[in-house]
């Protein structure tokens, strides 16, 4: 149970960073930058300490990670080719989509053992904080104005429930 966890976190993150690399790309020299860059700090973060969490536990990353570098990016990239909501509305259905995996995950822990796993629960609830802050940053800067925002944040909700369900497992 636990590599699993740990490597589908990985990737979430990892594929997260990507997002929000292109995200960037397009945005970067746009006033919507500081924004962004904000929300990508924190997912470095969350992105190196599940890097040493990974190697403490022997842990294994998905092979998949070239497929979620090419997607995320992708993602990131094509999101905001719509504009600033459109990458927000990107960013509400993913952060959306992690905060439910990451509230599934602290509820297993809990179930099964909560004082084996202290830290990792402390830092799962943490990156689940984050997650929904960056969220309700979309939501504030105006992601459900882009056209066919329901369908767009569905169609990346179903993409994001399939990388987890793969991740978890290869």
């Amino acid at each position: 149970m636990l590599h699993r966890m740990l490597r589908v976190d990985h990737a979430g993150e990892y594929g997260a960073n990507r997002i929000y690399a292109g995200q960037m790309a397009v945005l970067g020299q746009t006033q919507t930058r500081p924004l962004i860059q904000e929300m990508w700090d924190q997912e470095k973060k969350h992105l190196n300490k599940f890097n040493e969490v990974l190697a403490e536990n022997r842990v294994r990353p998905t092979v998949l990670l070239p497929l979620w570098n090419i997607a995320g990016f992708a993602l990131g990239a094509g999101s905001a080719l719509l504009g600033k909501e459109g990458a927000m509305a990107c960013t509400v259905a993913v952060e959306e989509s992690i905060s439910e995996h990451y509230n599934s995950q602290i509820r297993a822990l809990m179930e099964t053992d909560p004082d084996k796993y202290t830290e990792l629960l402390q830092m799962i609830k943490e990156f689940r904080d984050d997650e929904m802050e960056h969220h309700d940053t979309g939501l504030e800067h105006d992601a459900e104005s882009v056209p066919g925002y329901w369908l767009m944040k569905a169609v990346i909700q179903a993409g994001c429930k399939a990388a987890i369900y793969v991740s978890e497992r290869i």
